[in-house]
């Protein structure tokens, strides 16, 4: 059954919509409320497919992002291909339901050669083809991307790949040289990067900083995406000023993930947390630094609940950062895309007919309903998960 296009709110005014042959036909101005609202399918740009759906066999015995780190790390005993198979493909499965377009899953690399997870998830990829983009990201510690042995090997297989360098960033020694190395071996091999970067409170954490500078130097505008940034939320204002209009200047993004920060930041068993770790979205925007949204982890010892759901995602950070919802609609749909490299879909006539429509008359009635009907239309049919 085809979905009631008659009264639907974009960008805050009431339209109708008409279809055909797959795209939008036209967008008209009406009178009255409006019944739905409506977006482009949205693009997750920060998950880990290979950790996904483990926590029920995990025993996470410390608090905090290490505490989570070492439950993982202990679980990888059991990640043969076919269980990192099922758990991916019931990732994947779950966000192509929620209406996701696109995916970029970042994926643990710790040594020189390839980890099983990279092909498995390249073996999905190549199946998803043709319903929903996945691109797959090296996730390696800094001192091992930045190792002067290992580094050019992992870069190498990732170009080989068609894939994305990263490496997860905090108050490493020599962080500035091995993060040149790093952005010297993506400029080598044409890549872009994607990094977790100051994932904690700890304000000396300025990693970000030297991401920012090292783009300006290597002149990668557009190319390099940062996670996390968890330390901008405690330094001090005067810093972080500075930071975001150089991050603005140098044209660095940084995808903001409400589920995993306020899961493991500041946790004391016992203890109400006081801090959230969430980067400073409304100052990011303000200097123009784009804003990005996305899952990150879901059911696994870094955040054991949640769903491939990128409206989930929205509802969590409308909370915790107070967000106006239908203000910040670009955190999943257009920011993301312009990110991960991928075309920009608007609802405008001429365009795919591939949106999300959900019940309610306004941003604030849909994110206050959780349980709120939506339609997942893809060329201009709704979709069956």
């Amino acid at each position: 059954m085809n979905p009631d296009l008659t009264a639907v709110n974009l960008n805050g005014g009431t339209v109708a919509l008409t279809l055909a042959s797959g795209r939008i036909a036209s967008v008209s101005p009406v009178a009255g409320p409006a019944r739905a609202v409506i977006l482009p399918l949205p693009i997750d740009a920060h998950v880990h497919l290979d950790k996904t759906h483990t926590i029920g066999r995990c025993s996470i015995s410390k608090p905090g992002l290490f505490g989570a780190i070492e439950a993982m790390a202990a679980d990888k005993v059991n990640w043969t291909a076919s269980d990192l198979h099922i758990r991916a493909e019931r990732g994947l499965a779950e966000a192509y339901a929620n209406g996701t377009l696109a995916i970029r899953t970042h994926i643990d690399w710790n040594e020189a050669s390839p980890p099983l997870a990279w092909s498995v998830i390249g073996e999905l990829a190549q199946d998803w083809r043709g319903r929903m983009t996945v691109q797959r990201a090296a996730l390696a510690p800094l001192d091992v991307l930045g190792d002067t042995d290992t580094g050019p090997k992992i870069a190498a297989q990732v170009a080989r790949d068609g894939g994305v360098l990263g490496c997860f960033v905090y108050r490493n020694s020599d962080l500035v040289a091995k993060l040149d190395r790093v952005f010297a071996l993506a400029a080598r091999h044409d890549l872009d990067l994607d990094f977790h970067v100051d994932e904690g409170l700890d304000p000396l954490a300025n990693g970000f900083d030297t991401i920012v500078a090292l783009t300006a130097r290597y002149r990668m505008a557009g190319r390099v995406l940062c996670g996390h940034a968890c330390s901008l939320s405690v330094r001090p204002a005067p810093e972080v000023a500075r930071v975001l209009d150089a991050a603005a200047r140098a044209g660095v993004a940084l995808t903001v993930l409400p589920t995993t920060n306020s899961h493991l930041q500041d946790m004391t068993p016992g203890r109400t947390p006081r801090l959230r770790g969430l980067a400073p979205m409304h100052e990011l925007r303000a200097a123009g630094v784009p804003v990005l949204l996305a899952a990150d982890n879901v059911r696994d010892p870094f955040y054991p609940y949640g769903s491939y759901d990128l409206l989930d995602v929205l509802r969590q950070a409308t909370f915790a950062a107070h967000l106006s919802p239908g203000q910040w609609l670009e955190t999943v749909t257009t920011a993301p895309a312009t990110a991960l490299g991928l075309p920009v879909a608007c609802i405008a006539p001429g365009e795919p007919a591939d949106f999300l429509l959900i019940e309610g008359a306004d941003w604030s009635e849909v994110i206050s309903s959780p349980r709120a009907k939506r339609h997942v239309v893809r060329a201009g049919q709704v979709s069956q998960p």
